[in-house]
């Protein structure tokens, strides 16, 4: 499944050694932020930062943060540090370094210091070029956990995807693609494809994350269940018009059967929020609690 899965995601570069520029290293009030420059793709520099505890010595557990989509091109990587009007307080780079964790975030194509070409111009020329740009961003993060075992600091077998949003979506597709990835947490982005085409809610969307021929071999809840035995958790609103409620009724029963089979019935949870698209504070909560559980 995973081979075919890739084969979908259009033409991807070679995995090449990886090279980063150390741009600044900055204290702030609560952690140590490195600014990176990184050759992920051998196509175009991928700029990232580093957060990590003060007070920490060894290897300890790390998190790629995946960054949402909200119509902020600008922002990218910035979520991390800077928050977002539908994320909880504080940004995820304080509260996720106050846990001991680790955590980076990538500038995804179209984003932060990777603006210049529009999101649908690069989809169209992707398109064109026998890419996909949903396969050239999952391959990125695929190479930021290349990274992230590089580091002497990090902990390889403790590395956790988590993000809102786009970044939700994202956690999920790498995980399943990556089994290096042992937790998963996702935030309003349990997204069924035919759910989303039967309630005429594709445009809700952006071009991002649309595979060619995705629907004809792979549901939702299909490539999700590569995930399983590992520990996902699933952060969803019953409101959220962006993931209609019957499709995360669908991936929640198939996944749950998933888990079971496996024996790994406790590690697979859907926490649902009467709200809408946004983080609620009971979301944050049970977030925290599942990653100091499982990471």
């Amino acid at each position: 499944m995973r081979s075919q899965l890739f084969k979908l995601l259009g033409d991807l570069p070679e995995k090449k050694s990886i090279d980063v520029s150390t741009l600044k290293i900055e204290e702030k009030s609560s952690f140590i932020l490195e600014t990176l420059l990184f050759d992920l793709n051998g196509i175009e520099a991928v700029p990232a930062y580093f957060a990590k505890p003060k007070q920490m010595n060894g290897k300890r557990p790390a998190v790629l943060y995946c960054h949402s989509h909200g119509g902020r091109y600008e922002r990218g990587k910035e979520e991390l540090i800077e928050g977002a009007d539908y994320l909880q307080t504080p940004p995820f780079a304080e509260e996720l370094t106050a846990l001991g964790f680790s955590v980076l975030a990538i500038d995804h194509w179209a984003f932060g210091d990777r603006r210049g070409k529009t999101e649908s111009e690069i989809f169209k020329e992707m398109l064109w070029t026998g890419r996909v740009m949903w396969g050239m961003m999952v391959f990125d993060s695929i190479r930021a956990i290349d990274y992230l075992s590089m580091r002497e600091d990090t902990d390889e077998s403790r590395i956790a995807l988590f993000g809102m949003s786009m970044g939700g979506l994202m956690a999920w597709w790498t995980a399943a693609l990556d089994e290096r990835v042992s937790v998963c947490v996702d935030i309003c982005a349990q997204v069924d494809s035919e759910t989303l085409i039967k309630t005429q809610n594709l445009d809700r969307h952006n071009l991002y994350s649309y595979v060619p021929g995705l629907v004809k071999h792979f549901s939702t809840a299909q490539i999700e269940s590569l995930i399983a035995p590992r520990p996902h958790l699933s952060l969803v609103g019953t409101a959220d018009k962006l993931t209609p409620v019957q499709g995360i009724d669908l991936i929640e029963e198939k996944l749950s059967d998933v888990y079971k089979e496996k024996g790994a019935g406790e590690r697979y949870e859907v926490f649902r929020s009467h709200s809408g698209h946004f983080e609620t504070a009971g979301m944050r909560h049970k977030a925290i609690g599942f990653l100091k559980t499982w990471l």
